[in-house]
């Protein structure tokens, strides 16, 4: 499987970076599997930062991963995705135990609606219904060591 990681950086050898409050999983190595949702945020972080924006592509076999990394897959939005994304946004040293989590990434519609829950202005419940009708992309976070060991670099790309 090809994945995707946009950003201002080459990044040939990925690391796990310090939790960042506001991270959907926590701290880890996030990628996509959709490159155009990976360009886009490496251009909005280039315009952010000033910088060139820079595609960078890697290789990772999930079957492998299944078969010795504990991996957590969302595939669609759920009482436990939500819960989980609200404690690593929450909680600084919140710890899942995961190697590899993948889901939906909380873009800005699904992050308000993040946001409002975080505040306890919207049950959960009622979150989980909004966010049905909520287009999202897809989000593969690393957190382990072993799990970046499974992540071959491909190559980078300037994008103009």
């Amino acid at each position: 499987m090809t994945l995707y990681h946009g950003g201002t950086d080459i990044i040939q050898k990925p690391l796990i970076r310090p939790q960042v409050l506001g991270r959907d999983f926590g701290r880890g190595f996030y990628c996509t599997d959709i490159r155009d949702q990976a360009e886009k945020w490496a251009r909005r972080q280039g315009r952010i930062r000033n910088q060139t924006a820079i595609l960078n592509t890697y290789e990772f076999d999930i079957a492998q991963a299944q078969d010795s990394l504990n991996i957590k897959l969302f595939n669609d939005y759920s009482l436990e995705w939500l819960e989980l994304v609200v404690k690593s946004r929450k909680l600084p040293d919140f710890a899942h135990g995961y190697d590899i989590i993948f889901g939906k990434i909380a873009n800005d519609d699904v992050g308000e609606t993040i946001q409002a829950v975080f505040d306890g202005l919207m049950p959960m419940d009622f979150a989980l219904e909004r966010l049905v009708f909520m287009t999202a992309n897809n989000q593969y976070c690393f957190c382990t060591e072993k799990a970046l060991d499974l992540i071959i670099y491909l190559g980078t790309e300037i994008l103009e």
